[in-house]
């Protein structure tokens, strides 16, 4: 059986968009606050069992067409030699951030060994729930992670980074080729161990100029996701007038956030599969206007090639109910 957002992935008509969401098991799950009151962030995610238990929270909840494995886009900095733990009300903190040049060429270790629980974790949800849904695996983009590498953590704007690839041009490719060879690995890895699509979040690159998006980054995002062995999505945010560049990055799937319009991307990209692109703010509306802006989303999208999700991830205090609206909208679909 071929899952049905495999399906649109490949950009085939299904009788029904296929339904996921971006941090899907996070802290809306009352559940899940349950669970890491006993676990740190990292101890929760390195750990196969749990991280299965909370990957599988919105599975028993709402049964969406694909469940993404709790993980974060952080862990793929362990290969290249940074150390990082994150602290409340602060977000990441990577100990050995980037300084100057010299710091660019990094050691490179192996995934399999470095992230073997990852590994684990998707052998156990092939195990659990492979036969009903999808298994969708992700990774962090190289710009992305070279944002939190310089700046140390979260930064305004992505100041640090920007700065570093105006003043060490070089050292900035450097740095964004080491991330994208071990990205790239990590995606093969996750497919070997049975995720059936997987999506490349290099979600801040869109603060890049046209022209720096084009020759920084463009080449790395078709060196990590052309020729995948399973479906690919790519997701950047902000792109919006630019989804021409997205549209040649080598993914198979366009994810869109909100600030997109979906019949105008339908016109640009053609007959590529998108992804998206529900505000998520939405979500804290009535559930009846919920169903009626999921619903002008699906519309917008047409039969083929969409897989309806939000154009970001889901916020922590959105209602439980609200969610299962959504979800319910594209089960409810009949073409």
């Amino acid at each position: 059986m071929t899952h049905l957002l495999v399906r649109a992935a490949r950009g085939e008509r299904t009788e029904r968009p296929p339904v996921w969401l971006m941090r899907q098991a996070g802290r809306h799950i009352p559940e899940y606050r349950e669970i890491r009151a006993d676990y740190g962030f990292r101890e929760a995610i390195e750990d196969p069992e749990v991280a299965t238990r909370i990957t599988l929270l919105p599975w028993d909840l709402y049964e969406p067409d694909g469940v993404v494995m709790f993980s974060d886009i952080l862990t793929v900095l362990e290969p290249l030699g940074f150390d990082y733990h994150l602290e409340s009300g602060v977000g990441p903190v990577v100990e050995n951030p980037v300084e100057g040049p010299a710091d660019a060429e990094r050691p490179r270790g192996t995934v399999a060994e470095d992230l073997d629980f990852v590994g684990a974790l998707l052998d156990n949800l092939v195990k659990r729930v492979g036969s009903e849904t999808a298994v969708i695996g992700f990774a962090g983009g190289p710009f992305t992670l070279a944002s939190y590498a310089v700046a140390g953590g979260a930064s305004r704007n992505h100041g640090p980074i920007r700065r570093f690839r105006a003043r060490h041009p070089e050292a900035f490719r450097t740095l964004l080729a080491a991330f994208a060879d071990v990205v790239r690995d990590y995606l093969e890895y996750q497919a070997a161990h049975g995720a059936d699509v997987v999506q490349l979040f290099d979600t801040y690159a869109g603060v890049l100029s046209p022209a720096d998006y084009r020759e920084f980054v463009l080449p790395l995002h078709r060196e990590i996701l052309s020729d995948l062995s399973v479906p690919s999505i790519v997701f950047v945010r902000n792109m919006a007038g630019r989804l021409d560049s997205l549209d040649t990055a080598g993914a198979d799937v366009v994810g869109l956030d909100w600030t997109v319009d979906m019949a105008d991307a339908r016109e640009t990209l053609g007959d590529r599969p998108v992804q998206g692109n529900l505000d998520p703010q939405y979500l804290f509306g009535p559930t009846d206007f919920v169903r009626e802006r999921t619903r002008a989303v699906i519309d917008a999208a047409g039969p083929r090639g969409h897989i309806l999700n939000l154009g970001h991830g889901v916020n922590r205090d959105t209602p439980v109910e609200s969610v299962r609206a959504f979800v319910e909208t594209a089960k409810s679909i009949s073409r």
